[in-house]
C-alpha cells in the first residue's frame, strides 16, 4: 500500500520532527540536585550573624575580607578533591550570598551536587532568616566567582575549611 502526500504535508511533518529533535537534543536544563544529606549530630551548628544598617554591613565585610580571600585561595584544591570523589560520609558545601529583589543579602551554605562550567549547583543548606523567596532545601546555582568560602564536613562531624564561619563565631563573641 502506498500513501500519497502533497509537499506541504511532508514539509509540515519535517518541521515538527525537526523541532522535537532540537528540543530534545539541545535541552540543557539539568534535573534538580538530590536532597541534602543528613549531617552528623556532631557537626557544628550554624550561628547566623545579624548586622543592621550600612555601617554594620561595611564593618562585617571589612572583618571577613581576609577570610574570604583565604577561602577562595584554598577552594581550587577542595574542588579538586570533591571532583575526584570524597570518602563516604563526607559532604562538600560552598558558601555564597543570596540576594533578594530588594538588594538584601544573606550568607548561606549550599550543599554541592555538581561543579561544571564555572557554576556550583546544589541545595541551600541554611535556614533563611531575612530574605524572601528562598528556603532551606531549595535548588540553587551560582557562579564560582561568587564563592565566599567552602567546607567539607566529615562523617564524625568535624570540618575542614569554613574559615569565614570559624572567624565569625569568634567575632560575634567579641563584638559589642
Amino acid at each position: 500500500m502506498m500513501l500519497a502526500a502533497d509537499s506541504s504535508s511532508i514539509r509540515f511533518v519535517f518541521w515538527v520532527w525537526l523541532i522535537i529533535l532540537l528540543n530534545t537534543g539541545c535541552n540543557k536544563s539539568s534535573p534538580d540536585p538530590p536532597p541534602n544529606s543528613a549531617l552528623s549530630v556532631n557537626a557544628p551548628k550554624d550561628q547566623p550573624v545579624n548586622v543592621k544598617g550600612l555601617a554594620g554591613v561595611e564593618e562585617y565585610r571589612a572583618a571577613i575580607a581576609p577570610y574570604v580571600e583565604k577561602g577562595r585561595s584554598t577552594y581550587p584544591e577542595a574542588k579538586r578533591r570533591y571532583l575526584a570523589g570524597l570518602p563516604a560520609g563526607q559532604t562538600f558545601s560552598a558558601v555564597t550570598n543570596l540576594r533578594d529583589k530588594s538588594g538584601q543579602f544573606e550568607q548561606v551554605f549550599v550543599a554541592v551536587s555538581s561543579i561544571e562550567d564555572g557554576q556550583i549547583t546544589g541545595r541551600i543548606a541554611s535556614d533563611i532568616i531575612g530574605l524572601k523567596g528562598f528556603k532551606n532545601g531549595d535548588p540553587y546555582t551560582f557562579p564560582e566567582s561568587e564563592l565566599v568560602d567552602w567546607v567539607i564536613i566529615r562523617a564524625d562531624g568535624s570540618e575542614e575549611g569554613n574559615v569565614v564561619g570559624k572567624f565569625l563565631d569568634e567575632w560575634q563573641k567579641n563584638r559589642k
